[in-house]
């Protein structure tokens, strides 16, 4: 072989080796570009899911920052609870409902009748939480109206009434029309004696917005699933699959006669 072609193909050689430096050199910086970018994108996820929570925790302290006016008669630990029936009753049901959950009306429907004949008979006392979960979750402000004229009723003295037709009239779960001040005073009119100066006064002002985010967050510290969350003596019973009201009932009268 002569030299001239010798030194040709040590050229080319030389020429393909600086090539593959080339090519190894650009991969390189591509990873590191790939490496880098997937990190400012986990970091820029980290900073919007930081700033979501941020948010959301300042949308709980603003939406409770101020005082916290607790409707009459209110019992448990921070005067949450809305007791109906009598204190002297032998079992206590506890109730955590959402004024626009269509679970809670359900559960309403089914379980009402029992549970008004029980705490008539005095046998049961019913302690009502009011929750806000569907305006967290589908957006409004309808749960935590609706909640606060509950409480204003509960101020009169009508509570109870007032809950059921809540519950009667209640709008499907997309349709925020319990935001509107105008719709809950107008279902006070189905409850005798309810529609007056001082509680529509306490609907439009909302008296007890405070204390009904107080209530939800009370909700959220208990680390319950959803609503309903109906506890009696200490277990979920609506959770319950074998549950009927029938059953509840046999419950209630063996715990009285016990």
């Amino acid at each position: 072989m002569s030299e001239k072609n010798r030194e040709g193909k040590r050229t080319a050689r030389e020429r393909l080796a600086v090539e593959r430096e080339k090519q190894k050199s650009a991969e390189k910086r591509r990873r590191a570009l790939i490496v880098g970018g997937a990190v400012v994108a986990v970091l820029g996820l980290a900073a919007v899911i930081g700033v979501v929570a941020a948010n959301a925790g300042k949308d709980d302290e603003s939406e409770a920052s101020g005082p916290v006016v607790a409707p009459s008669g209110a019992q448990g630990k921070d005067g949450l609870a809305i007791p109906v029936g009598k204190d002297s009753a032998r079992s206590t049901l506890t109730v955590w409902e959402d004024f626009r959950c269509p679970a809670c009306k359900s559960f309403e429907t089914a379980y009402r009748p029992v549970i008004h004949e029980l705490t008539d008979a005095g046998q049961l006392k019913v302690e009502y939480h009011l929750v806000t979960l569907i305006d967290g979750n589908m957006g409004g402000s309808g749960s935590r109206n609706a909640a606060n004229a509950a409480a204003c009723a509960q101020d009169a003295g009508k509570f109870a009434a007032y809950h059921d037709v809540l519950f009667e009239n209640q709008p499907q779960e997309v349709d925020d029309a319990y935001a509107g001040n105008a719709k809950l005073i107008e279902l006070a009119g189905k409850v005798d004696g309810l529609d007056t100066p001082a509680f529509r006064s306490c609907v439009e002002s909302g008296t007890h917005n405070t204390w009904v985010a107080k209530s939800h967050q009370a909700f959220n510290k208990g680390g319950f699933s959803g609503t309903p969350t109906v506890l009696f003596d200490g277990e979920n019973i609506y959770q319950d699959r074998t549950m009927t009201p029938a059953k509840f009932k046999k419950m209630v009268e063996k715990q009285n006669k016990g």
